[in-house]
């Protein structure tokens, strides 16, 4: 998806959320809540805080829900609420001094609104080629790569999960990332 098609996507989504669809409200969660943790995590590296700030950020969207209509540019949006919302979490931090409170600041200034806008629109991108890559599994070597890599499972808990012995669970992960290595390549050449 292109930049302008994605602007273009969200703002109809957005209005689509004013008028009360929480399946538009569901979807516009999912395209910018990755990039926005990538973002995050750029000015701090508490994952717990992290996930509070940014579901803070999308609760204060979805409370303001008549007035999004009028946000020209959601990304930014979301990123600069992102930035105030981790620096007020700083500072209601009862070991933390004034000093570092400036030093997270600091860090924010060095991660700009724009520079956090492009990273949302890399991360979107990466995000929609994988997914793309992801079509030429089967569906087992799909529901494999997903629960190691993407949800962070053991071994182990995929066999479980799966249903499979250790080795069948290797092999089909690992004829699985070849498949994409390869379209991986097939992808890069046709760019």
């Amino acid at each position: 998806m292109t930049t302008e098609t994605q602007r273009a996507r969200t703002q109809t989504l957005l209005t689509e959320f004013s008028k009360g669809s929480d399946a538009a409200f569901a979807e516009l969660y999912e395209m910018y809540v990755q990039p926005l943790y990538t973002y995050g995590l750029r000015m701090t590296h508490n994952e717990e805080l992290l996930k509070d700030c940014i579901q803070e950020v999308f609760l204060k969207v979805y409370s303001k829900r008549s007035e999004q209509t009028d946000i020209k540019n959601f990304a930014s949006y979301l990123v600069i609420s992102m930035k105030n919302r981790l620096l007020d979490a700083f500072r209601h931090q009862s070991f933390c001094s004034d000093n570092e409170v400036e030093c997270y600041a600091g860090r924010a200034a060095d991660c700009d609104v724009e520079q956090g806008y492009l990273l949302i629109e890399d991360e979107q991108m990466q995000f929609q080629q994988v997914a793309a890559l992801m079509q030429c599994l089967t569906p087992r070597q799909r529901e494999a790569i997903t629960l190691y890599y993407l949800e962070g499972r053991k071994y182990p808990e995929v066999c479980e999960r799966m249903q499979m012995n250790y080795h069948s669970v290797r092999n089909l992960m690992h004829r699985g990332m070849l498949k994409l290595r390869e379209s991986a390549g097939v992808l890069q050449t046709i760019q």
